[in-house]
């Protein structure tokens, strides 16, 4: 069964995971990665463009699929995040979620939604997934 998560990550971390092709929530931690199955799709939602001092984004900003069986610990001096493999669909382009709000069901009919965000990795349906894909344009990761 294929499942959907999105990431709450910062844009500057977005790009630099995209270009080195991996997956990283949580600061690095290992409990989200390991809920990750290959084939599973994740989209990554910025609310601003470094931490904690960035300018205000709120966007989706990439979007891809898992692609390797477990996740794995870096080594960046003395930081050893876990990390999985992602292939990132590169016909996408970053979309705000503002005209999405009333469309999704994690944001639709609930005036707070952004506090579930906090938690830095949540599931979301299919129907969002798609949704958020088809307004980036990401025709890859749709087939």
């Amino acid at each position: 069964m294929t499942n959907y998560w999105l990431g709450v990550v910062q844009r500057s971390h977005v790009d630099s995971g995209v270009r080195q092709g991996i997956v990283q929530t949580n600061h690095g931690s290992k409990a989200g990665l390991l809920r990750m199955q290959p084939g599973d799709g994740l989209v990554y939602y910025s609310p601003r463009t470094d931490h904690p001092e960035g300018a205000p984004l709120r966007e989706f900003t990439a979007i891809g699929r898992i692609t390797d069986a477990e996740p794995w610990e870096a080594t960046e001096g003395d930081r050893h995040p876990w990390r999985r493999s992602a292939d990132y669909d590169d016909t996408a382009t970053a979309t705000s979620i503002t005209p999405l709000l009333p469309l999704l069901d994690f944001t639709r009919d609930t005036p707070n939604w952004g506090y579930q965000l906090r938690r830095g990795q949540l599931p979301v349906s299919q129907h969002d997934f798609e949704m958020i894909a088809d307004a980036m344009g990401a025709a890859k990761v749709l087939r």
